[in-house]
């Protein structure tokens, strides 16, 4: 089946398709968005009993907050992101040779969000994701050969990953009372999985109608993002939109559904959502950071006592995927 890429409705300058139309109740240009208010903001030089209070405190209120100092080069981010800006530059042809079909269970590649029905409204992106590691579950036939740096660049920028990732399991570890391997461990180890998604957001025509993704929690552990400088992402902080600003080179990082339920709701996945620009691309690079399907995942038995209940139930991550992807509870 052709797919139409957002990109190239973009080209065309029209109306928003109708399939792109929010509900009245979920369009951003309906709905109050707080500016100027200062989302966390952790400095990774900072003494380390500093940085485990801070990073706690900002996933039990926030369940989001931002990195500096985390030593990787402004250069290296700058690479990862003209990597990414050349694929989707490439000719239409080329990027369908990597197109996905989550339809039948190929996720990795070229894409763009579809809906199971017609009712259901379409969000303005199109992107490209992949497994990053281990290495045994990349599969670089799907990595793109253009631009010819993809795969270097995007290897070197895997192992700056792997590095921070560890750094902030050990943070929320600690902060939870625990050794500092616990969460790790409880991830699959050296197992844990690393994937990329680059999301491209076109200018819309209609910003104030449609949404680059809806509102949602990761269903990773974690997710550790950066952004070009073009706005877009809001989180929700006592019930509402607060407007997260650029910062240069810092990282994002997002508390997602597993740190939830591992910590027993201590820490906060945070309901996030990205809004789109008239004028401008807004491009986005995440790295998810979950366990290998077959990880069972339920609150910490150390932090389960009889003042404070299990709140989750205990299930594989595959299982957990597939009730999310199928919007069932949980």
């Amino acid at each position: 089946m052709k797919v139409t890429r957002v990109q190239a409705l973009a080209n065309e300058q029209g109306k928003l398709p109708t399939q792109f139309i929010r509900p009245a109740h979920e369009r951003p240009g309906n709905s109050e968005v707080i500016e100027g208010v200062q989302v966390p903001v952790i400095s990774l030089s900072q003494p380390h009993d500093v940085l485990v209070k801070e990073v706690s405190r900002a996933s039990s209120e926030w369940g989001f907050f931002l990195f500096t100092d985390h030593g990787i080069s402004s250069s290296l981010i700058q690479r990862l992101q003209e990597v990414g800006q050349q694929f989707f530059g490439l000719p239409q042809e080329e990027k369908e040779s990597y197109a996905n079909d989550p339809s039948s269970g190929k996720f990795e590649g070229y894409g763009t969000k579809m809906t199971k029905n017609q009712d259901e409204t379409v969000e303005w992106i199109d992107y490209f994701f992949h497994i990053m590691s281990p290495p045994s579950k990349a599969n670089y036939d799907m990595w793109p050969k253009n631009p010819p740096p993809y795969r270097e660049v995007t290897e070197e920028y895997n192992k700056e990953m792997l590095r921070v990732t560890d750094e902030v399991l050990k943070l929320l570890s600690e902060g939870l009372g625990l050794e500092e391997k616990a969460l790790k461990s409880c991830l699959g180890g050296e197992e844990i999985e690393l994937e990329m998604k680059i999301n491209m957001y076109p200018p819309c025509p209609q910003p104030e109608l449609a949404l680059g993704v809806e509102p949602h929690t990761d269903m990773s552990a974690l997710t550790i993002l950066v952004p070009n400088e073009v706005p877009g992402l809001q989180v929700r902080k006592d019930g509402n939109w607060i407007a997260v600003k650029y910062l240069p080179n810092a990282l994002f990082v997002n508390i997602g559904d597993q740190i939830e339920v591992l910590s027993n709701g201590k820490y906060k996945a945070v309901l996030h959502r990205s809004v789109v620009n008239k004028e401008r691309m807004r491009m986005s690079w995440a790295v998810f950071i979950a366990p290998p399907h077959d990880v069972s995942i339920g609150p910490l038995p150390e932090l389960v006592d009889d003042q404070n209940p299990a709140k989750y139930s205990t299930k594989t991550f595959a299982e957990y995927r597939y009730r999310k992807f199928n919007k069932l509870p949980q």
